[in-house]
């Protein structure tokens, strides 16, 4: 599953952009670095019953932004993406 069907996959089960949960653990002070990412995902659980694969995708746009290793850009394998920067607007918006 490539990082950005996670945050699709995201948006399906919580009815909400990956864009709109990052502003919401921003306004709790989950980007902050000193933040660990198992608080995150304690949250997480609680508020959206998001388990830790979809858990760890949104821990990484919330404490590093939507940019991602270059290495699974245009690759064959399963973890394969199309850009390096994530699309955190919702599936619909996407550019094609």
């Amino acid at each position: 599953m490539s990082f950005q069907a996670y945050l699709d996959a995201v948006e399906t089960k919580t009815g909400k952009t990956p864009r709109e949960i990052v502003a919401l653990a921003k306004a709790k002070g989950f980007d902050d670095p000193k933040v660990k990412a198992g608080q995150i995902l304690d949250w997480l659980k609680a508020e959206f019953d998001l388990g830790r694969g979809h858990g760890m995708a949104m821990v990484h746009v919330i404490q590093k932004g939507p940019q991602i290793d270059a290495r699974h850009v245009g690759t064959t394998g399963v973890h394969r993406d199309e850009s390096d920067t994530l699309w955190l607007d919702g599936a619909a918006t996407r550019p094609r």
